[in-house]
């Protein structure tokens, strides 16, 4: 971290990461150790197996001008016009990886489901963040409207 370069050891309380790891939402973490202050985000977490209790973190430096990968949490928004014919809405992949400057990078990923039909599905190819490039295989499935036992019964009643 310090430089780009070099790993730096410090420790922290709970209570001072708290919001930072219990949160889905990618945050900004100004470090100060030792006078030196750096903007970095939060690249990695290890939990205690057992206990649950917080390990380890590593922090990633970030600069206005280099890209950063991270993994943004995905909000459904709407009431899909399947979920209203009875199928059930799935988010799939509830983070996406993506590519960009840190203040470009938004805390959530936002997809609209409203038109989303019953069987049909969001591909992350059908997904697009302004200034980020998204990681992910352009085929993976991030949302779909899955047929219910009821949504099934109902369209075969209707083809009778």
């Amino acid at each position: 971290m310090y430089g780009g370069k070099e790993n730096v050891h410090f420790t922290t309380t709970v209570s001072d990461i708290r919001k930072l790891v219990y949160s889905p939402e990618v945050f900004i973490v100004n470090l100060d150790i030792d006078g030196k202050k750096t903007k970095s985000i939060m690249k990695a977490l290890q939990f205690h197996p057992v206990t649950d209790k917080v390990l380890h973190i590593d922090f990633l430096e970030v600069f206005d001008d280099k890209a950063v990968t991270v993994e943004i949490p995905v909000k459904l928004e709407g009431l899909a016009e399947g979920v209203k014919a009875g199928g059930k809405l799935a988010l799939e992949m509830r983070k996406l990886k993506v590519k960009g400057f840190y203040a470009e990078i938004p805390e959530n990923i936002v997809i609209d489901v409203t038109s989303l039909g019953l069987g049909k599905s969001i591909q992350v190819a059908k997904v697009s963040v302004p200034k980020l490039e998204i990681l992910n295989a352009k085929n993976a499935v991030v949302a779909q409207v899955k047929l219910t036992r009821a949504a099934r019964g109902a369209a075969a009643n209707a083809n009778k």
